[in-house]
Parts: structure tokens; sequence; C-alpha cells
């Protein structure tokens, strides 16, 4: 039988003014929302259940079209430097981990940027040997796109001056001819071989620590990318499996497959949809630069604050058709990691070749350097954006000298995408940026960061709350061709949803800050419940 919600504001998002009191939800779908002694009338003999929300409002569930949910479960336990903003209070943090730990155990951090240290310069790694030469030390960049090790990682990897840059990375070296210790992209992979193994306990703690925060930040869901990183892919979904069950924990997990091991998982018999009645398989998954923040991501032109370099291709053009090709065989759509124009006209040209079966759609994932034509040619494929507008409040203002004055009038552009007619959805790339879809909707519309009071970046590309909102509940639903059955409450839709203590609506921006969440409900489930 069903549940009744009542108690509080219904904000079904179906149009901006639309609200009601109450839902009646059974089986997991929604049977009508509207006045609450109208539902109770009407369905008084099959209410089986009532739900308070206590004065809140509800909301569809929130979904993150983009991220990657161990690593974020990864970042919680681990040293988390993402806020530090000088070399110095870097290297103090890394030294006392160094010291907690046994003699030649890893030190692993995460989330260093350079761009919030004056001057903003990346250490060399003989300041990481100045730490500890007990401890193999490697910090991931904030982008992921890069990372940072010691001299005794180098030797473990076997980096030394005649190490080649591989395709798709970059081993950088100083004026010497020595790696400096920043590898960028697939050369991350030489230390990644190296590194500790990953075990099921290992995977499955972190995912669980995921959860139980996305959960507490209102996520009823997430477009999530691990399947390649962890060792035996197989091992990281049946992790996913075993842990969100679609019974004790609901949590409707779309699983991008990265493009390496989606034949695999095809011969294996996993086939793209539903695994239980909240974890699916979505997208191929597929790289196609690197991130403005290390000036890998591949541009048309050089960067303006340093024309010897345009970025790095993490595909030579042919080779990406191929991956496309090659997802098309397993009937498959594709999600392509694209941040320069560059790297965008590769995907689009392959896309335009290999169009993908009927009824599913692409994305392209971050979308932040476009081009006129560019969009001209999105505005007729079946394709969804996926942009993170937490990053404008991150990247902003040194992008402003990555880029120039002439490409920044082009980038970070959601509000154009979006009045051309290409749907967008809204995620977080967390471990990259926090996983809160408050701080998402807040970017999205102030274009600046929390407490600043100028109209913010790029102003003219500012998104209204309805907007914003919708990126992360029809705008998620539409990236895996979902937006009849998820993203609104409404009749035959998923009951899923996330209460707040406060109306959005009623609130000035930097005060939907200081809300919080009261319930997440997944499939008709609460899946948490603030105390």
């Amino acid at each position: 039988m069903g549940t009744l919600w009542f108690g509080g504001k219904v904000r079904t998002l179906v149009t901006e003014a639309d609200t009601c009191e109450a839902v009646f939800t059974e089986e997991g779908r929604i049977v009508a929302a509207g006045d609450e002694q109208d539902l109770r009338s009407r369905f008084g003999d099959r209410i089986t259940s009532e739900k308070n929300i206590n004065g809140g409002t509800m909301y569809p569930g929130f979904t993150d079209s983009h991220l990657h949910m161990i690593g974020h479960g990864e970042k919680l336990q681990r040293l988390d430097l993402s806020e530090v903003t000088s070399v110095e209070k870097m290297m103090s943090l890394l030294r006392e981990s160094a010291e907690k730990l046994p003699a030649g155990e890893w030190l692993i951090a995460d989330g260093f940027n350079e761009n919030l240290f004056t001057p903003p310069v990346v250490p060399h790694r003989r300041e990481l040997d100045k730490i500890t030469s007990d401890h193999p030390v490697a910090v991931s960049r904030v982008c992921r796109h890069a990372m940072l090790v010691n001299t005794r990682v180098l030797e473990l990897a076997g980096i030394d001056a005649s190490t080649p840059d591989p395709p798709g990375g970059l081993v950088e070296k100083d004026e010497d001819g020595l790696p400096t210790g920043y590898l960028h992209d697939q050369a991350q992979e030489f230390v990644r071989r190296v590194m500790p193994g990953i075990d099921g306990d290992y995977l499955e703690k972190a995912l669980k620590v995921s959860l139980e925060d996305l959960w507490q930040k209102g996520f009823t869901g997430a477009h999530t990318e691990d399947l390649n990183y962890y060792g035996d892919h197989f091992l990281t979904l049946k992790t996913f499996q075993n842990v969100i069950d679609g019974k004790k924990r609901k949590f409707r997990a779309n699983l991008l497959v990265h493009h390496e091991v989606a034949r695999l998982l095809r011969e294996a018999g996993y086939q793209t949809g539903d695994l239980n009645n909240t974890l699916e398989i979505g997208a191929v998954k597929v790289f196609g630069d690197g991130a403005l923040g290390g000036r890998t991501a591949l541009l048309r032109e050089p960067y303006s604050d340093d024309p010897s370099t345009n970025g790095v291709a993490s595909h030579q053009p042919d080779d990406l058709v191929r991956i496309v090709a090659t997802a098309r065989e397993l009937v498959m759509p594709v999600a392509i990691h694209t941040i320069g124009d560059l790297a965008l006209e590769y995907a689009v040209d392959a896309l335009e070749a290999h169009p993908p079966p009927p009824g599913m759609r692409d994305r392209l994932i971050h979308l932040q350097v476009t081009a006129p034509d560019l969009l001209e040619r999105l505005r007729r494929l079946p394709v969804v954006l996926d942009i993170q507008p937490r990053f404008v409040a991150s990247d902003f203002p040194w992008v402003e000298k990555r880029l120039g004055k002439e490409r920044l009038a082009h980038s970070f552009a959601w509000k154009t995408y979006m009045e051309k007619g290409i749907a967008c959805a809204g995620g977080s790339d967390a471990p990259i940026e926090p996983p809160d879809p408050l701080l998402g909707i807040h970017a999205a519309v102030t274009r600046r960061k929390p407490g600043e009071t100028h109209e913010g970046y790029l102003p003219d590309e500012k998104l209204t709350l309805f907007d914003s909102l919708r990126l992360f509940t029809t705008g998620s639903a539409s990236a895996i061709v979902k937006e009849h059955e998820r993203g609104l409450i409404k009749e035959g839709y998923t009951a899923d949803f996330t209460v707040m203590n406060r109306d959005l609506f009623e609130l000035q921006p930097d005060e939907w800050l200081d809300c919080s969440v009261t319930m997440t409900v997944v499939d008709e489930s609460v899946m948490y419940k603030q105390e």
C-alpha cells in the first residue's frame, strides 16, 4: 500500500510557481500530488504510512550528474588540501601526516591548488623530499588531472630523465632535464601501477562513507564514474551492487563505464540499464583532454598565460572516433570529458560520425570553453551538456589569465547553452568540488563565491533559481533519458524527494547555504532523516 507525505510545502518544479500540500506514493511511484485533505479523501483506504515533513519544503530528489563516488569517499578519509592557501601550510600538513605513519607507508593526500598560493607555483619534488625520506608521497591536484610526487615515488615508478611523455600525458622536467615530480593526466598511471593494492574492504568502506555523505546532503542519486581506477573493475562493480543493494541502501546510481572496460563488462553479460531497482549501468566514459588548471585542457589556440602550449589531447581525433564507434557496437551512448574548445571539436566530429542508438543520448562533460560554431553543431545532436556550476566559483579569477578576454566570452556559458535549446544537467565532479547541491545552485545563480558582493563573473550567464534546481533534477534525468519518470513531483514519477528546512524561493542566495536537509527519500524509502 502507500504513503502520504504531508506537513509542509511541496515544490513540484513542474513550473516555477507550482506548489501543493501533500504527495501520495505507492510502490515507489508518485500516485498524486495536491491538497492534503483531498488526497486523504481519495486514497484513505490505501494510505498505510504517513510521513510528516514538519514544516519543511519538499523538492524532487536532487541528482548529481557527474561525480566519482568512491573518490569522494576516499577524500573524506584522507588529508584534504583543497582549502590550503600556501605552500608552507601544505608542507606543514604533509609533515604532520607523515609523522603519524609507520615507516615505508605511502602518504597520499588530495586537492592541492597552486592557484590559491602566492605566487601560484607548483612545488618541486625536492620540497616533498625535505618532509620525509621514509615514505612515498603522492599528492593529487584538485582537478585530479595532475599529481605531485617525491623522489621516492619516481624511483618506485621508474621515472627518470629518459622517461618519455606517454600518450595523453606529460612528465614535467626542470631546466636540467630531470623530472620535477609533477605528472599530468596519463603520466599519473606510472605511479598508480606501484601504489598500494586496493581490496574489497577498502572499496566498500569508501563507497559507504561517500553514500552516507551524499544522502545527508540531499542527493537521491548520482551519475558516477569509478570502474577503471581501482584495479579489478569487476570487484568495483560488485562493490556497488553489494553496497547499493536497492533494499537496505537505495540510491539511484548510474554507473559510467570507462571505455577501456566497456567491452569486458558486456562480454561478462552486463547490459546498459538496471542492475537492481536503483542501480544501473550508463554510458561509456571517454576523456577528451585534461583541465585548465594544469593547462592540459585542449584549446584551439595557445594559453594566454603560456603561449608554449595549447593543452594535451587524451586521444587523437581518429582514435576518439574509433572509441565512439566501439561504443555503438556495444549499443551504448558515450559521455566525453571535454573542457577545451579543440577537445570539444574532436568530440563533436566523433558524435556526428557515429550517432547514438535510437532512444539514447550522449553527453559532453564540463564543456568549459566553447565557440559559437561548435554550439550550432551541438544543437543538431542528441546530446546533453553535463555542467558543473561550482567551477565558476572555483576557477575565477585565475582562469581569466589562462583564456584571455576573447575566449572568456564563450566560456562557462551555461545560460547561452540553455537558451540555444541544448539540454543541460548539473553536477559537482566530486571529489574535485564539494558534492553539495546548494553550492552548485548558488554558483549557477550568483556566478561568485559565497560571501562575495560583486555582480558575478560573466553575469550575463546567470541562471534563475528555478532553472538551477532543474539542472539537478530534470536535467540529470534527461542525461540518461529518464526525464519522463524522474526529476519532478508528478503523477507516475519516481518517489524520490529532497526535503529542506526552508523554501529556497523565499530566501536570498547566500541564505541558501544556511539551509539544511531534513529528509532524503529514495524509492519511497527514507534514507536520511535529520535528528
